[in-house]
């Protein structure tokens, strides 16, 4: 029997794919929002693909601050642009 593999939705194109083709955004408990490579930090995840586009779309119709109920600061927008543009290369 085959192993089970975790999908989770983009919130760009709202597309189905594997964990590791998706950049995980987590808010902690205590609040804060930050990316998580891991995998595992505890909190309330929310995923983007390694798409240009999909990101751009997440910005522009605010949805992290939207799943988190709170304010996404830009850095975070600006970190997760940078691991884009380092995944592209």
């Amino acid at each position: 029997m085959a192993k089970k593999v975790p999908l989770r939705m983009c919130l760009g194109c709202r597309e189905m794919k594997t964990k590791n083709e998706l950049i995980r955004v987590v808010k902690s408990p205590e609040g804060e929002v930050s990316l998580d490579f891991t995998g595992k930090k505890p909190g309330r995840g929310a995923y983007v693909c390694h798409d240009v586009s999909c990101f751009k779309r997440v910005v522009k119709s605010n949805s992290l601050a939207r799943v988190f109920k709170t304010q996404v600061s830009s850095a975070i927008n600006e970190e997760i642009q940078n691991q884009l543009e380092i995944a592209k290369q």
